[in-house]
């Protein structure tokens, strides 16, 4: 078996998933009434028609605006079981998302309304489903460093439910070094560290990510390809790279999905993987990257298997669970 039921079946994790990014225009317009939010769409096809960007900026826009609706405990909580079910539905056996509180305490929103939400979703998810998570905090590199502080100390209190901090919004003109205190600081705390670097950005905010916040994970990446040296490193230390499809072709890092560059990456040794990022604006969850990259990159069978290998990989599961996982796709491997 060798076509989209192979995908749909493969065991797999995704590690690069803004949670506040799985927000569909039904939910979306729910909560609005809901919480009586005006919005400036007459119906879910409008909203549609306005997930329609060119560049990281453009959406950006649209995707905070969206957030306008996101105020209680409980729509948290039902965004983020929204994105679980689907999760569920394409065989994901562990998600490590991201959120972004300061979207949400900078219009009033309490930090502690948005975790709770989202960590009764998470634990209720490996109790009904038996899909494990993971939450990283990520701060918005277009704000401050100061702020990113303060974010940092209101995380404290709900230490045990955050695994890690990240770094995401506009990467142009926000080098990672920006943060680099912010990032030592959390390292004293025990928290992981991952970053967004190379998707609009050059390979400089790669080294950056690496050299000065000392991450272990790189978020996107794919324009490591622009320093041999940095693409030798990667591989060398196999620095996970959570890759993006949709969303690259959807922002036009690359034009097509034919020029997009995993397989490249992939052939270079680099331990990448394939995630949805914010999948309800670039047009699919994580079975739709895998069948888009599959098609127009002509993936092997086995290059499937090694993408969905170094998802678990790339996690922060134990090693216990990760080789529990590896065992699990080796198996399915020899039934079909």
């Amino acid at each position: 078996m060798m076509d989209k039921d192979f995908i749909s079946g493969l065991p797999k994790a995704e590690l690069h998933l803004h949670i506040e990014g799985s927000l569909e225009p039904e939910l979306l317009f729910k909560l609005a009434e809901r919480n009586q939010v005006s919005l400036p769409y007459a119906n879910v096809e409008a909203v549609r028609a306005a997930y329609d960007f060119s560049n990281l900026q453009s959406f950006l826009d649209i995707y905070y605006a969206g957030a306008s609706v996101l105020q209680t405990e409980q729509d948290f909580y039902d965004l983020t079981w929204a994105y679980l079910e689907r999760a569920h539905q394409d065989n994901i056996r562990h998600t490590e998302i991201f959120f972004d509180p300061q979207t949400h305490t900078d219009r009033g929103i309490a930090f502690e309304v948005v975790i709770r939400g989202i960590h009764q979703a998470l634990a209720d998810a490996e109790q009904q489903l038996g899909l494990t998570s993971r939450l990283i905090l990520c701060f918005l590199r277009h704000l401050s460093e100061e702020a990113a502080f303060a974010t940092l100390q209101a995380a404290l209190p709900f230490r045990s439910w955050i695994v890690g901090i990240g770094l995401d919004s506009s990467e142009v003109g926000n080098p990672p070094e920006k943060f680099k205190r912010v990032f030592a600081k959390a390292e004293t705390k025990g928290f992981r560290k991952v970053a967004h670097a190379g998707e609009e950005g050059s390979a400089d905010y790669i080294w950056g990510a690496l050299d000065g916040l000392g991450v272990e994970r790189i978020d996107h990446g794919v324009q490591c390809v622009q320093d041999p040296e940095l693409v030798q490193l990667l591989a060398a230390r196999q620095i996970p790279l959570t890759v993006c499809p949709l969303s690259n072709t959807k922002l036009c890092v690359f034009d097509r999905m034919e020029d997009h560059n995993l397989k490249q990456l992939l052939d270079a040794g680099l331990r990448v993987m394939i995630n949805s990022d914010d999948p309800a604006y670039f047009g699919g969850y994580l079975n739709a990257n895998f069948h888009a990259v599959w098609q127009a990159l002509k993936l092997s069978r086995e290059e499937l298997l090694q993408l969905a290998k170094n998802s678990f990989l790339s996690s922060f599961l134990s090693e216990p669970a990760k080789l529990k996982h590896l065992h699990e796709i080796e198996q399915y491997a020899r039934q079909v």
